[in-house]
């Protein structure tokens, strides 16, 4: 597929593909407003785009319809496609620097990834064990020094959630056939919460789950709602509650939710992928 026609002023893209991408787009702005309006809020959350096995001339597309945030959850083809698409809004942007995308790294996280992901993420919502934490402050620091010696800017703080597994059935009763969720246990979130905030390099925001499969969500929205109060009691700056995709979006939203994830119904299926 051709990279689409991003010219300065002349808006989304034209194509057919950027025409489907508006009209799924438009709809799931629409589910979210209604949502929200729903559950009484005034603010709207924040959508994410998961681009999973979709092109970098999608992203491209996607900020031309006014999408700043796009998520990802495997760092190789993250850090590939972080590459094209900067050069691909290149001109999208022009002096606009709100037409930047931020990138979300939404996935389990192994620790020799780190040093990558702090490179193009502006967020990591899978903070799940203390030794990650560790790793990805050193790779900050890091990070930090390679810009400072090749003559570029510092980059922000690094924001980060801490993940929280929240299916309340043991493994072997789980569902079988997507892998495990990931996650800190509800009991480990405030020393998890307290060892990111001191770390140098990272900037606790707040909170994010993954509904248990096969269950209704509600529950677990709202379990994790009540983490979130406890942990903003603490730090009143982590508020963000990310939660809810294409499925269930408007349970959370119901539930408090700031940021949600959504992939296939803003993207469309997957392509095959090899």
């Amino acid at each position: 597929m051709s990279a689409p026609d991003l010219q300065p002023g002349r808006g989304p893209a034209g194509d057919e593909r950027g025409r489907e991408l508006s009209a799924r787009l438009a709809t799931v702005r629409g589910r979210i407003a209604a949502a929200t309006h729903a559950a009484g809020r005034s603010d709207a959350p924040t959508l994410i785009v998961v681009t999973k096995f979709h092109p970098a001339a999608d992203v491209a597309r996607l900020a031309a319809l006014g999408v700043r945030d796009v998520g990802e959850n495997r760092d190789q083809e993250a850090r590939a496609k972080a590459a094209e698409t900067e050069v691909l809004v290149e001109g999208l942007a022009g002096d606009d620097s709100t037409a930047a995308v931020r990138w979300h790294f939404i996935g389990q996280l192994q620790s020799n990834k780190a040093k990558y992901v702090v490179r193009y993420a502006a967020a990591l919502h899978s903070v799940d064990r203390a030794s990650l934490v560790d790793t990805l402050s050193a790779a900050m620091g890091r990070e930090q020094d390679r810009r400072r010696e090749a003559g570029l800017a510092a980059r922000d703080l690094l924001d980060c959630l801490v993940q929280v597994d929240l299916a309340p059935r043991p493994a072997q009763d789980r569902p079988a056939g997507i892998g495990a969720r990931g996650g800190a246990t509800p009991d480990e979130v405030a020393a998890l919460a307290e060892r990111i905030a001191v770390a140098d390099g990272l900037r606790l925001r707040g909170v994010m789950a993954v509904a248990p499969l096969g269950l209704d969500p509600a529950p677990a929205f709202a379990r994790l709602a009540e983490l979130s109060a406890a942990l903003t009691s603490t730090y009143p700056d982590a508020t963000w509650i990310s939660a809810g995709m294409s499925q269930d979006l408007e349970q959370a939203v119901a539930a408090g939710a700031t940021h949600l994830r959504v992939g296939t119904d803003v993207l469309g299926p997957r392509p095959p992928v090899g």
